[in-house]
């Protein structure tokens, strides 16, 4: 039971904050746990500071989302 409700709350979290931890540890190959973990400390430590630097995160993974993307090659010109 208590695994159950740790796994629903671990995908509530993901799907509702964005996924920004889980983007950070996919492109430096680290445990998403342990950027959360080390998010939390920090915000701590500096009273709150790296909020604004994960909500600018979110927001551009949002706007890349949206944004076409066209990848041109050599042979395309």
């Amino acid at each position: 039971m208590k695994q159950k409700f740790i796994n629903t709350w671990k995908f509530i979290i993901e799907q509702r904050f964005f996924g920004v931890c889980t983007y950070l540890g996919e492109k430096l190959g680290l445990q998403d746990s342990r950027i959360r973990l080390y998010f939390i400390y920090l915000s701590f430590i500096t009273f709150g500071s790296p909020v604004l630097i994960y909500l600018f995160i979110a927001f551009w993974m949002e706007i890349r989302s949206k944004l076409p993307r066209r990848r041109r090659s050599v042979w395309d010109l």
